[in-house]
């Protein structure tokens, strides 16, 4: 904050004396005094008079009040209307985005003088026309910044994150990406004020701009033009305090970018109490559909060399509260499968077959809208990233009353105190106080953490968490992981979690489905899979677990890529079980509660 001080000082001052001029005692700036023309100095005139006897002082306080409304007025136009476009432009493209770039460049190709005689001819010379002028050529800037910084930050996961808390657009638009461009608007607009000053003072010297008898700087340097031979100080002193507002309003908004800069970095369904308090202990009712329940699911990406598929035919079920965990090297397409489900694929990729079916409901043929109001809603997502996810431009108490706010109709008081009670119930100390930090200041557990309240704030039926526990120390991770199945007990939430870590899976998931190159090779039960695996895969998974004085065993070789799957088994290539047989694409098996996708796996069970 301090380094907002002397810069922000100097222009409040300016600006103020600019605001105070017709109640400071001035001299009339307009009145003619010929027969102290070009006088160095004159009694209650410091700084002399000009070429027509008027007080020099007084005309650059009432100069300051016509250059700063020309230029603010100007810039401030320029910045809403072009930060609006490039933040329209960026999010929709298409049309959108051609009107709005295409727009810039034909402003750009006017120089800046022809444009402004070409204006003043068609409108006449004045203060109006100069602000319409400045606006028109400083708007291309606004635009192209505002643009390549929408497309920088839409793909950030904390976007996504909002978009998976089923927030509509303008809320994102407004709530999440424009906070995160303020900075380098605020750049973009010092640089237009200042700029604005000097075209305003240049316009008006060659008498395009502010019409006399107004006083502005501009008209000040113009008249000591002629004089300055005989006068040089009528030249000095516009010059001066041209010179000294911009330099300080460049560096005001500087420090303003640096400290507003924060990057640095429906209700659950309720088991039974004899569930909840000893979950497993009694068998639950049968329920007539799971909680999801997919089938098929195949995800297709067009590239130039043709169409991938990232995810293909995937397939499993899901009961309340009940923990499914998906696994599998990465590039299996874990991850994919989650953001399909969830209806936050990005734009080159989409759903090319499949149900998925939430509650009877299937999501992948579900219209947007209703969609929307379903995550963050009933069905919720934990990102891996805590940092990228959450919005680094906003406090953590106010993400998480967003995320409230988003679904229901709650006044900013009840859900900010609602969002405390969600820190201190995901185990958060000091919520109050955490509340008001912003993401760069609290530890990566502690960002998971509100990630986890944000995702739990409408009490979620589904909760998929991709990787909750990446880059967390042992004890975090333990940590995060109590909290989820305590979660899921209490709220009787069915819970998806992507995990590369099978010593995660054996601790708090009921039942896993293995993934290798977009199919799934194995799922049923964990303590199932775990102490009879049949695919050769998650024999090799297995053996890759640390476990006591036993050395782990890699697996050769690596995932391929989505448009170089092997013909056949795909695992075949690193599969020490392989014969000429497996050329041939093995179908997924299912028997009892398990399935498995090897054509060798009784003899390999026996």
């Amino acid at each position: 904050m301090r380094k907002l001080w002397i810069p922000g000082a100097v222009v409040a001052l300016i600006v103020l004396i600019a605001i105070a001029a017709p109640v400071l005692p001035l001299m009339d700036p307009i009145r003619q005094d010929v027969a102290n023309r070009l006088a160095a100095y004159v009694p209650g005139s410091p700084m002399g008079r000009d070429e027509f006897g008027r007080d020099v002082f007084s005309r650059l306080i009432w100069g300051a009040r016509s250059s700063l409304a020309v230029a603010f007025a100007s810039a401030t136009i320029a910045a809403v209307i072009g930060t609006a476009l490039g933040l329209l432009g960026g999010w929709f493209r298409g049309v959108v985005e051609f009107l709005a770039i295409r727009g810039a460049d034909v402003v750009l190709c006017f120089p800046p003088v022809l444009l402004a005689l070409l204006v003043v001819t068609l409108l006449g010379p004045g203060t109006a026309t100069l602000i319409l002028v400045l606006s028109v050529l400083y708007l291309p800037g606004f635009i192209r910044v505002s643009f390549a910084e929408v497309l920088s930050a839409r793909s950030q996961d904390y976007v996504e994150a909002v978009r998976a808390l089923g927030a509509r657009t303008p809320r994102i638009l407004l709530r999440t990406v424009l906070p995160n461009i303020a900075g380098p608007v605020l750049v973009q607009l010092s640089l237009a004020v200042a700029s604005a000053v000097v075209l305003e003072s240049g316009l008006s010297f060659l008498g395009l701009g502010v019409v006399p008898p107004t006083p502005s700087w501009g008209l000040m340097i113009r008249g000591a033009r002629a004089t300055m031979e005989q006068a040089p100080m009528l030249l000095l002193w516009p010059c001066l305090a041209l010179t000294v507002t911009i330099l300080a309003m460049n560096l005001l908004c500087d420090a303003v970018r640096d400290v507003a800069d924060k990057r640095g970095g429906g209700g659950a369904k309720k088991l039974r109490l004899v569930d909840r308090l000893l979950p497993g202990l009694f068998p639950a009712p049968a329920a007539p559909q799971p909680l999801l329940d997919v089938q098929g699911l195949t995800v297709e990406i067009a590239t130039p060399g043709g169409i991938i598929r990232p995810v293909e035919d995937m397939a499993f079920r899901l009961d309340a509260g009940r923990t499914l965990a998906i696994v599998g090297e990465s590039g299996s397409g874990k991850s994919m499968a989650a953001t399909a489900i969830m209806g936050l694929l990005p734009p080159a990729a989409r759903v090319a077959d499949g149900v998925a079916r939430f509650e009877g409901d299937d999501l992948l043929r579900m219209p947007e809208p209703a969609r929307r109001k379903l995550r963050g809603g009933a069905m919720a997502m934990v990102f891996q990233d805590p940092m990228s996810s959450l919005n680094p431009v906003h406090r953590i108490g106010d993400q998480v009353a967003e995320a409230i706010r988003a679904h229901r109709d709650v006044p900013a008081g009840k859900a900010a105190a609602e969002a405390v009670e969600l820190l201190k119930r995901v185990g958060i100390a000091d919520p109050e106080r955490r509340a008001r930090a912003y993401p760069h200041e609290l530890s990566g557990g502690m960002r998971q953490r509100v990630m986890i309240a944000m995702a739990i704030a409408n009490r979620p039926r589904l909760l998929i968490a991709d990787e909750p526990t990446t880059a967390l120390d042992v004890t975090v991770q333990a940590a995060i992981l109590e909290l989820l199945a305590e979660l899921r007990r209490a709220e009787g939430m069915g819970v998806v979690l992507i995990t590369h870590s099978l010593g995660v899976v054996a601790e708090v998931a009921e039942d896993v489905v293995v993934m290798y190159a977009a199919q799934v090779v194995e799922s049923g039960p964990v303590a199932e899979v775990f102490a009879r695996p049949l695919h050769p895969y998650t024999r090799a998974l297995l053996a890759a677990v640390p476990d006591g004085d036993i050395e782990p065993e890699g697996i050769p070789g690596v995932v391929p890529r989505p448009d170089a799957w092997p013909p056949g088994c795909r695992f075949a290539p690193r599969c020490g079980f392989a014969t000429e047989a497996c050329a041939t694409p093995p179908p997924l098996e299912e028997f009892e509660n398990h399935a498995v996708r090897c054509i060798r796996w009784r003899e390999l069970s026996a």
